[in-house]
């Protein structure tokens, strides 16, 4: 299906920074969600519209910026006023520093929590009324957390200990993404709304 000939549009937003120097990352990890699950899906992501990398599936539309982080509103306002989305339709996709590593949170509404590429999203959309999916990336231990360098920090990529659960994570967020297209909102964050000791 050609991108300018959808009917029913479902747009999975995936937040993080362009260049190689920011892969695998945490501040990354939205994109490697839609790069996930446009792998799974069977799609590349291309460079489009609208200063992002995306791929069609169907009514699924996934995409990336290739903004930086701060600047996400503008690919989100241009892929939703030039295809004519609903906002209702869109799933952001982004890190969280105050959720710890491995678990995720979706939420229907609300603000930005801190976070700049879904703060720009908001302010961009004029509308808090847009489901997001959080991936915590905080450390496990809380001290040393308090004493975090933000910046350095969500710059940095998982250590060694961490890869499991990071790559665990993205998996589940993947699933989780699927899950929202597929039952709706309710549905996934009943399955996916808890600590990742509970899903174990």
């Amino acid at each position: 299906m050609s991108i300018d000939t959808w009917e029913s549009k479902s747009l999975v937003l995936g937040l993080g920074n362009p260049g190689t120097e920011y892969e695998g990352t945490r501040h990354n990890r939205g994109r490697e969600v839609v790069e996930e699950l446009a792998r799974r899906r069977g799609v590349t992501l291309r460079l489009g519209h609208c200063q992002t990398r995306f791929a069609v599936d169907g009514e699924l539309v996934l995409a990336t910026p290739e903004t930086f982080m701060n600047r996400s509103g503008y690919a989100a306002r241009c892929l939703v006023e030039r295809y004519g989305l609903d906002p209702a339709s869109l799933l952001v996709v982004f890190d969280d520093i105050y959720l710890p590593l491995g678990s995720l949170r979706l939420r229907i509404s609300g603000g930005a929590g801190g976070q700049k590429g879904m703060a720009s999203v908001l302010e961009s959309l004029r509308t808090q009324e847009i489901a997001r999916l959080r991936l915590g990336i905080a450390p496990l231990d809380p001290a040393p957390a308090a004493e975090l360098d933000r910046v350095e920090f969500v710059l940095a990529r998982f250590a060694p200990g961490e890869q499991a659960m990071a790559s665990e994570q993205i998996g589940r967020a993947v699933e989780a993404c699927e899950t929202w297209l597929a039952a709706g909102a309710a549905e996934a964050m009943n399955r996916f709304n808890r600590d990742r000791d509970a899903t174990a």
